[in-house]
C-alpha cells in the first residue's frame, strides 16, 4: 500500500527558519507555574468551580463523557481521585511542559509524572510492570508502531470531539486516537560543522560519534521515524526498509553514530552534534544554545516532509481512569491543541482549532503541504523488520 498524505498546514518556510518525551512532579501547579499556564492560555487554564464528587459508575468502564453524566459529572469524578500518573512527557517536547501546568491549576488534580524520558515500548512495560498497583500509568503517550501492536493495554475511550478527528486518525471506538505531529528533521551543530545539505556527508570522521537517531528504531516513534526519513532519503520506500538500515550500517561502520538516548542535555554538550528527530524538539534546543553562542540548524534531506502522529490511549488498568479520561478530553480541547502548536507542533484538530490559534502557535507550528506517513501495515511491517534485523546489524 502507498503512504498516506495527511493534511497540515501550507508552506514549509517556518520549518526552514528554525535553522536562521523534565524532574519528576508530585504536587499540584504552585503559584509560578499556575502564572505561566495561565500566561500560556488565557482563562483557558483558570480553576473550574466543580466540586469533587465520587463516580456514580465505575469510572473504568466509561466509553465518553456522557456515562459521567456530562463534562461536569467527569471532573467531579476526576477531582475525587485527586491524581493522575503520566509517563514519558518531557516538559520540553511539544510543550508539554505548559499543558501538564495548565490541567493541573485548571483542576487542582496532583500529576505523577514517571520516566519522563523513557521510549513508548518502555511506557506498555511500566503499565505491564506494575498492573495492579497505584503507581502504573493511567495513559499514554506512544509511537504509532508501539501503539498499534499495544491496543490489548488500552481501554476504549470517545473524547467529546472525537467525530471531528479524521477517521484515519483514530480507532473506531477510541482505544487510541491520534495527537500530534512535528516534521522529521536532521538538526545539527553548524557552529561546530558548518552547513550540512545531505545524510551522504555524515560519514565524514569529522562527525565521529555525534550523529544518532532519538532512540531505538522498533522502540521509539521518533527514531522510527528518523530511519523511516534515512530509509526513504537513501532510495527506499515504506514497503523496502533495507536501504535504511543499509544507510545505518555505513554509519556505524564509519564511527559516526551514537547509540546513546538523545537529550536536549547531550546535544548542550555537544555528546550529540547531529540528530534525526522531530521539528518541535529543534525549537527549545535551537533557543537554548543560541544563548550560548551556538547556531543550531535543521534540514530537510531530499525535501521529504515525513510525520507521524503520536497516539493518545488511556491504560485498560488505569488505577485513576475518571482523571485519565479526563485528560484526554483536554487535551483535545482548544487550549490543549493551541499549547502543542505553541510547542512547535501540529495538532490533530488543526483543522477545527487552528484559525483561532494564538499568534506564537501559527509562527510555531511547521507548515508544510501534506505529510508522507506509513500506512498501519507497512507501520506494522517496518517495526517487525526492525526488531529482526536492527540489533544484529547495528551492534
Amino acid at each position: 500500500m502507498r503512504a498516506t498524505r495527511t493534511a497540515a498546514f501550507v508552506g514549509l518556510a517556518a520549518l526552514v527558519t528554525l535553522s536562521a518525551c523534565g524532574a519528576d512532579s508530585t504536587t499540584p501547579a504552585d503559584g509560578e507555574q499556575a502564572a505561566a499556564a495561565n500566561a500560556a492560555a488565557g482563562d483557558a487554564c483558570a480553576p473550574v468551580d466543580i466540586e469533587a464528587k465520587e463516580a456514580e459508575i465505575d469510572a473504568a468502564t466509561a466509553t465518553s463523557a456522557a456515562d459521567f453524566g456530562g463534562i461536569d459529572g467527569l471532573v467531579a469524578a476526576a477531582k475525587a481521585e485527586g491524581q493522575l500518573n503520566t509517563i514519558a512527557l518531557p516538559h520540553d517536547w511539544a510543550n508539554y511542559g505548559q499543558i501538564i501546568d495548565c490541567f493541573k491549576n485548571k483542576y487542582g488534580i496532583t500529576i505523577n509524572e514517571q520516566a519522563p524520558d523513557a521510549s513508548s515500548a518502555e511506557e506498555i512495560a511500566a503499565a505491564e510492570a506494575n498492573k495492579g498497583t497505584d503507581k502504573a500509568p493511567d495513559v499514554f503517550d506512544l509511537g504509532t508502531n508501539v501503539a498499534l501492536s499495544s491496543t490489548d493495554y488500552f481501554a476504549p475511550y470517545k473524547v467529546e470531539q472525537f467525530d471531528e478527528i479524521p477517521a484515519d486518525q483514530k480507532e473506531e471506538t477510541g482505544l487510541w486516537v491520534s495527537d500530534y505531529t512535528g516534521v522529521m528533521v536532521v538538526g545539527y551543530n553548524k557552529t561546530l560543522f558548518g552547513e550540512i545539505t545531505s545524510i551522504d556527508e555524515l560519514t565524514d570522521a569529522k562527525f565521529a560519534g555525534t550523529v544518532a537517531l532519538n532512540g531505538k528504531p522498533a522502540e521509539a516513534g521518533a527514531a522510527f521515524n528518523g530511519f523511516l526519513l534515512a530509509n526513504l532519503a537513501n532510495g527506499g520506500s515504506m514497503a523496502d526498509p533495507q536501504p535504511g538500515l543499509d544507510y545505518f550500517k555505513k554509519l556505524n561502520e564509519a564511527k559516526v553514530l551514537n547509540l546513546t538516548d538523545v537529550t536536549p542535555g547531550t546535544i548542550e554538550s555537544g555528546e550529540h552534534g547531529v540528530v534525526f528527530d522531530w521539528s518541535y524538539n529543534m525549537v527549545p534546543v535551537t533557543e537554548k544554545l543560541e544563548a550560548q553562542g551556538v547556531e543550531w540548524a535543521t534540514f530537510l534531506p531530499e525535501d521529504i516532509a515525513l510525520g507521524s502522529y503520536y497516539k493518545q490511549a488511556i491504560n485498560v488498568d488505569a488505577p485513576n481512569p475518571a482523571a485519565a479520561r479526563l485528560w484526554q478530553e483536554f487535551l483535545y480541547s482548544a487550549a490543549a491543541q493551541n499549547l502543542w502548536a505553541e510547542g512547535g507542533a501540529v495538532p490533530v484538530l488543526n483543522g477545527l482549532y487552528g484559525d483561532d490559534f494564538s499568534d506564537e502557535a501559527k509562527a510555531a507550528a511547521p507548515q508544510v503541504d501534506a505529510l508522507v506517513s506509513p500506512t498501519t501495515e507497512e507501520a506494522d511491517a517496518i517495526t517487525a523488520f526492525l526488531q529482526s534485523n536492527w540489533d544484529s546489524t547495528i551492534s
